[in-house]
This record gives structure tokens, sequence and C-alpha cells, in this order.
């Protein structure tokens, strides 16, 4: 199978890899000229490449042809997840991206265990993961981590979607008989804690819908990855 890398050097029929891409792919991989490159260009379209040059710094390739990536679906999710606590927002945007989301944006509210902390410096390392995840599933964007944002401020973002999801303990409406033929889908899920009713009640007040998830009661790290597997299922991007 062919390397895969992202980079925006793209120039008509020709496109150079640097930095540590270029030494992951000349040093590690040992890649030769002649050899076969997937380049992606981050907005969705794929680049069948050969190798024409190559040194530690740099790797130059001749493109072959180019295409829509196969690998994106036909909706465009933004998963909204309650700030968790340790590492597990780390599970959601790795999981979130391979599924098939475009974004992922924490929020805080007011059962969240966790507390700001160093936003700016965590920020940079998870839309780190949200790229190594892109390259390692094949996906065509690069999903992006956005900063937190307060409770007010994510349901106020939710609100621009075609349809946002309002993941709640307590039960809502079936997933299927309200997805509809939405395009931007939102899917919000709480943190250890959950929701309060207050907040769900503003949630609908803002437009969400609120759906149950079954009989369980998920894990906050679990919740995104079902509700995001079920929208794909149901849109048939699983398929």
């Amino acid at each position: 199978m062919p390397h895969r890398y992202f980079t925006e050097n793209i120039h008509g029929s020709t496109a150079e890899l640097t930095g540590a891409d270029a030494h992951h792919l000349a040093r590690v991989m040992r890649a030769k000229a002649g050899d076969d490159v997937i380049l992606c260009d981050g907005h969705g379209t794929d680049y069948a490449c050969t190798v024409a040059e190559c040194d530690g710094e740099r790797v130059a390739l001749d493109i072959i042809s180019s295409a829509p990536s196969v690998s994106e679906p036909s909706v465009r999710v933004t998963v909204y997840a309650g700030y968790p606590k340790q590492d597990k927002l780390e599970t959601i945007i790795q999981k979130s991206v391979e599924l098939g989301a475009v974004r992922i944006v924490p929020f805080f509210s007011r059962y969240c265990v966790a507390a700001p902390k160093k936003e700016e410096q965590k920020n940079v390392r998870y839309n780190r993961i949200a790229f190594e995840a892109a390259k390692q599933c094949g996906r065509g964007v690069i999903p992006t981590v956005e900063m937190p944002m307060t409770y007010a401020q994510m349901l106020a973002d939710a609100a621009k979607n075609d349809a946002a999801f309002f993941c709640y303990e307590a039960g809502g409406d079936s997933l299927h008989s309200r997805l509809g033929d939405a395009e931007d889908i939102g899917i919000i899920t709480g943190s250890e804690g959950g929701f309060s009713e207050q907040e769900a009640e503003a949630a609908r007040n803002a437009g969400c819908i609120a759906i149950g998830l079954g009989p369980r009661i998920l894990r906050c790290e679990t919740a995104p990855a079902a509700a995001l597997a079920a929208v794909m299922t149901l849109t048939g991007n699983l398929q």
C-alpha cells in the first residue's frame, strides 16, 4: 500500500514534502525514486504520486493523478464533548476522527470534573492527535479541535447545524426518527457527571433534539463514538 502524507506544497504537476514527513519517508521508510506515494491536500483531494528525488530533509514528487477522497462521509458532523478528566478527551478525538467527524468541540458544563488548565498548550496536542488519526485512517481532510467553550457558547455553535442531537441520559427521541436529510450535524454528549435538568432545558430551547442512546449508561468517552457511529450508519457512511 502506498505511503500516505498530508501536504499543502502542491503546485501543478509536482509536490513536495519537508520536515518530519520528509524524514519519515526518506529515512524511516527508505523511499527511493519511482516509489508510489499518496498525498492529500487536507481539503478532500488525494494525489497519486511517485518519488522524483529524496533526501533526509526534502522529498520531491511527481503527481500522476488526482481525485476526490473516497474516505470522506456525505455528512459533516461536529462532536461537542463535555470536557472529561484525565486523558479521555484524547480518546474521544481519536475515535471521532476515525469515524468521520470534521470538528471536535470540548465544552465545560455544570457537572464537569475537569477544570480549565493550560488549554492553549493542550489544544496544540489535541490537534496533533487529530492530525495523526486522520493520517492513520486515510481521511481526506484534517478535522479541527476547537478551544473549549462554555455551555452557552457550545449551544450557540451547535444551533448553526442543520440538526443538533443532545444525547441525554434521561432519554429522548430515537435518532433514526429525527435525522432526516440533515447534512451538517451536531452531536452533544456530556462529561462524567452528565447534564443537569436546567442544561437539558437550555438545549431544547436552543433547538437541540434530545435523543437516547439505549437503556445502558455509556461512559463519557463511549457516548460520542456510539452516537457518531449511529449517524454514519444511518446515513450510509459505514457501508
